[in-house]
Order: structure tokens, then C-alpha cells, then sequence
């Protein structure tokens, strides 16, 4: 993509029920057909796998209650977008003017947490204070600890952003702290949608944590870079991210306020209340045991020694986005190159109305039998579009930018963005079919993680990768000839801050940019062909008895 504009390494779970207590074997049948509606459950007295099909029924009325818990779910989802659009998004662009890749390497850690949080998921579950709320015991001390950090960054900004070359370790750890934060909050709020919302308004948690998710991102990340900037101000002062981060830590503040004294969590019922920690944790492993059922759909050459379904379909997660992971550093190549970072945020601002009406078209698409196939079939123009980017990089006019050029940009932006999403809301369609009632909570968590992680992990190295290929020359002119020196550390802003000193002009004769761009995507399309296409098949030809944990 040439502009990267959403939260494309986080997943959105789609909202289904939290882990209950683990049965005994006895009543495990029960406890499963307890959680079921009634025509459900007559299904699964006869062993009946395929989806119910309900009858049409008239859509009640939103109560007033429903849309108050839905605001509040959006300003909940809204505060954790905040830390993710500074650390994803805007930080690493204020950066860039002088940190090298590889230490832009360092900060992108900070984003890991996020897909990391179900090693900790079952502890939020499980551990709380009965007089404050399952939910509030955790929601309350993380918006307090998160404006409490979002204010010392505020105070301390101009010494963190003047010289982040020696303190990198200092902002990689704090924005590593408040995304850690951040996503310990949005465990409780995922599990506190589950009761706050009546049962006919449960769909809408997911739109809850879409809007305000995206909103907090972009108000972040876009909002924030063109406020930032001289150029887009029209007069108006300059937003600075001191500024902008003590706003957001009042905000979270009166919220806090307003939680411990206005608003009163409701007891959960003690099918989903009363687990322990354990026994999630025994379920997560559970899950990824179940035994292969490739028998069923001839699975013929695919099958691989040892490896159950699920393993199966954490693998193609944990690889499958290498190839469009490559593009991380294409924004930031083209911020080098001369793209304003006012501009940037205007491509972003006009991409997110596109993006909503995406995600409504791959909502339709990705029903049916085949859920995966939108999701397979992005996989090209992907490809295609990170061919492009690199191009665009590439043949990058001297700025200033033209007024075509930049309409091509948006457009680009646009149309890359889209495949984006419909791959997104085609795989959260496959989570939502396969995850087994009974668990849906943990079930979804887990392969939801797996895909956050197959496109966080890469980062790091494709950082690295963009300096460690590059190859650097110190051009200074002499007398009326030119001498060469090579400068390995003409690689980063301080080397060529150096060469500039001494009169010369860095000259980067090698990019890297490209080698690892290509490497990845020669990668992602092998992986495609070879393994992603013939496993994807398979596993959505699976029926869903195949995926329920009643078969171990």
C-alpha cells in the first residue's frame, strides 16, 4: 500500500460469548445445549452440524439503556485507539526525521502487546473485586494508569522527540506500556460488551469497537499529523503533541470519574463468571489439539504429520501476511522522498469512508459455504498493489508534488485499502463460523491473536532488513574532483547530518527498500500457492463438528 491507513495488524473480534466454566464429562452435553436457543438445541439433540437458518422476525425497537451501553462502549474502544494511533501511526512519522529503520526497529515493539494479550486474557477473566465489577476492576486502573502516562510523556516531549536517538529506550518502553495498557482494557471491555448490551443488541458490540477503535486511531494518526503541521493549520496554532496528549489524559480521567461513580456493572451470570484461570488456559490448549478430520474432505497430499486443523490454520496466519508486511516501510519511504505528512494525513482522512463501505461489501460477499473466498481472492491485487507502491516509491517526483500526482495517490490509497479490508472482514467471517459456541469467547481470542501476530511479528525484521541491505556513500567534493567515502552510517539521520557537516552529500546507492519488499513478496506468493490456497480449502470444507471441542 502506498499509504497505510488502518489498523491492518490488529484484528476486531467479532463479539461472541466469554469461556465458561469447563463441565464435567457428564454434563457436557447439557452445559452446551444450555447455551443454545431452543431451536438449536433440537438441532443438536440430532446431531445436526450445518448453521441454523432463523425465521424472519420483525427487529424490536434499540432501548434507551441498549444506546446508552452503546456510547459507552465507543468511548471506551475510542480511549484504547488513542496510545494505538500515537505508537502505530503518528510517533513513528515524527521519528523518522531522525532515527535510522533500524531503530525506527526498536520503537515498532511497542506494538506487539496487542497481539499478544491472550497470554493474559484468562487472568482479566478470572481475577477481580466482586464490589467494584468483574469489568471495572480492571478498565478503572488501566484509563488511570494510561492518562497518568500519557501526561508524563506530555511533560517530558521535548526532550524524548528533540534527541529520541538516546532515548529510545525510554519511549520504546512507554508506548510499549501504554499499548500493554490499552489492550488489558479492551479484555474487559470485549468481555463487558457480552452483558452490557441486551441479547438482540449484541451484533452491534463489533460496530461499537469499530467505530471507536478506528475513530481514537485516526484522531491519532491523521487528525494529529495535519494539526501538527505548519502547512495545515490555516492559521490555526499548531497542535503539539504535548498538547494533544494532556487533552487525552483529562478525558481519561473523567471517564474514570465517571465510571466509579455513575455507572454500576451488572453481576454476569455464573455459566460465564465463574472460571478459573487454569482451566482457560487448559482450553486454549485444548483447541489446539483437535484432531484432524481430513478423512471426511479428502485431504489427500496436504496432510501434514502431526499437524491437527486448527495448527493447520495457525500456521497459514502466522505467514500469510509477509508479503504485504514488506510495504510497512513504504510510507516512511515516502515521507523521505518528500511527502508531506499534512498530505499523508489528508490520503488517510478521504481513504476511511472507503474503508467503512469495504468492510459492508465483504460482509456480503464472505456469506455462504465459502467464507474464505474474498479473502483468497485479495491476495492478488495485494500483490499487484505492493508492485505498485514500490514503483511509486521509486518514481517518486521532487517535491513539491503535483496536484495529479497526489489525486493518484489517494486513489491508490483507496483501492489498496480496499483489498485490505475485504481480506479482514473475509477472515473475521471464517473466526465467527468456526468458533465453537460453547467457548467463543477463548476460541475467537485465539485465532484472532494468531492473525495479529502474523502481521506484527515481521516488522522487526523488515525494519531491520530496509538498513541492513542498504548501502550508503559520503560524497564530498574536493579541489574540483570528488571523493567517495563509504559511510555505513550514512544509513541513519545522524550519519548524514555527519556527511552534511563536512560538506557532503549522502548518496544511497543500494536500497534496501526494495531488496526486502521483493524478497517478501517472492516469499508470500510461493506461500500462497504452495500451502495457503490448498490448506484454506480444506479447512472451510471442514464441517463444523470438525472445529467443536466435543469431539476429543
Amino acid at each position: 500500500m502506498a499509504v497505510t491507513s488502518s489498523l491492518n495488524s490488529i484484528h476486531i473480534s467479532p463479539r461472541t460469548p466469554k469461556t465458561p466454566r469447563v463441565a464435567a464429562e457428564d454434563e457436557e452435553d447439557d452445559v452446551e445445549l444450555e447455551l443454545l436457543n431452543e431451536e438449536e438445541r433440537r438441532l443438536a439433540e440430532r446431531d445436526i452440524d450445518e448453521p441454523v437458518e432463523h425465521e424472519p422476525h420483525g427487529k424490536k425497537p434499540i432501548s434507551a439503556k441498549d444506546k446508552r451501553s452503546m456510547v459507552l462502549l465507543c468511548v471506551l474502544y475510542l480511549i484504547q485507539g488513542v496510545p494505538l494511533g500515537l505508537a502505530l501511526g503518528s510517533v513513528p512519522f515524527l521519528l523518522k526525521e531522525h532515527l535510522s529503520y533500524s531503530q525506527l526497529a526498536t520503537f515498532a515493539l511497542s506494538s506487539y502487546p496487542y497481539s499478544l494479550k491472550l497470554l493474559w486474557s484468562p487472568i482479566v477473566d478470572s481475577i477481580f473485586f466482586k464490589s467494584i465489577g468483574r469489568r471495572k476492576s480492571w478498565i478503572i486502573p488501566m484509563q488511570l494508569i494510561v492518562g497518568s502516562l500519557m501526561l508524563y510523556i506530555s511533560l517530558n516531549v521535548q526532550k524524548l522527540l528533540d534527541d529520541p536517538a538516546h532515548h529510545l529506550t525510554e519511549l520504546t518502553v512507554v508506548f510499549t506500556s501504554l499499548v500493554t495498557l490499552s489492550a488489558t482494557q479492551d479484555i474487559a471491555v470485549d468481555g463487558w460488551a457480552l452483558t452490557l448490551l441486551s441479547q438482540d443488541c449484541l451484533s452491534y458490540a463489533s460496530t461499537c469497537q469499530t467505530i471507536g477503535l478506528n475513530t481514537g486511531f485516526f484522531a491519532s494518526f491523521t487528525v494529529f499529523l495535519a494539526f501538527n503541521s505548519e502547512a495545515f493549520a490555516w492559521g490555526i496554532p499548531v497542535l503539539t503533541l504535548g498538547a494533544y496528549l494532556r487533552f487525552w489524559s483529562i478525558v481519561c480521567y473523567c471517564v474514570t470519574v465517571w465510571l466509579i461513580f455513575f455507572k454500576k456493572e451488572d453481576k454476569e451470570a455464573a455459566t460465564t463468571a465463574d472460571m478459573s484461570i487454569v482451566s482457560v488456559y487448559k482450553t486454549i490448549w485444548t483447541i489446539c489439539q483437535l484432531k484432524r478430520s481430513c478423512l471426511s474432505v479428502s485431504c489427500g497430499d496436504l496432510v501434514l504429520m502431526g499437524v491437527t486443523d486448527v495448527q493447520l490454520l495457525i500456521l497459514v496466519h502466522l505467514f500469510a501476511k509477509i508479503g504485504f508486511v514488506a510495504h510497512e516501510a513504504t510510507s516512511l519511504k515516502l515521507v523521505e522522498k518528500g511527502l508531506k505528512r499534512e498530505d499523508l494525513a489528508i490520503a488517510v482522512l478521504i481513504d476511511f469512508p472507503f474503508q467503512i463501505l469495504g468492510g459492508w461489501l465483504a460482509a456480503k460477499w464472505s456469506r455462504g459455504d465459502k467464507p474464505l473466498r474474498p479473502w483468497l481472492y485479495a491476495f492478488w491485487p495485494r500483490f499487484l498493489f505492493g508492485v505498485i507502491s514500490a514503483l511509486t516509491v521509486y518514481l517518486f517526483p521532487k517535491p513539491p508534488i503535483s496536484p495529479g500526482f497526489f489525486a493518484y495517490l489517494i486513489g491508490f490509497t483507496v483501492i489498496s485499502s480496499f483489498t485490505s479490508t475485504v481480506q479482514f472482514v473475509g477472515i473475521s467471517a471464517f473466526h465467527t463460523r468456526v468458533s465453537d459456541p460453547l467457548i467463543g469467547g477463548t476460541y475467537m481470542t485465539l485465532l484472532n491473536t494468531f492473525t495479529n501476530l502474523g502481521g506484527t511479528w515481521p516488522k522487526w525484521f523488515v525494519l531491520k532488513g530496509v538498513d541492513y541491505f542498504t548501502i550508503a556513500t559520503c560524497k564530498i567534493p574536493d579541489a574540483g574532483s570528488e571523493i567517495l567515502v563509504k559511510a555505513t552510517e550514512c544509513v541513519s539521520e545522524v550519519g548524514k547530518s555527519h556527511c552534511k557537516a563536512i560538506n557532503g552529500n549522502c548518496v544511497i546507492e543500494r536500497d534496501g527498500y526494495y531488496i526486502v519488499t521483493t524478497a517478501g513478496m517472492i516469499f508470500g506468493i510461493v506461500f500462497l500457492v504452495g500451502f495457503i490456497y490448498p490448506s484454506a480449502r480444506k479447512l472451510q470444507a471442514l464441517p463444523t463438528s470438525a472445529w467443536r471441542l466435543k469431539q476429543l
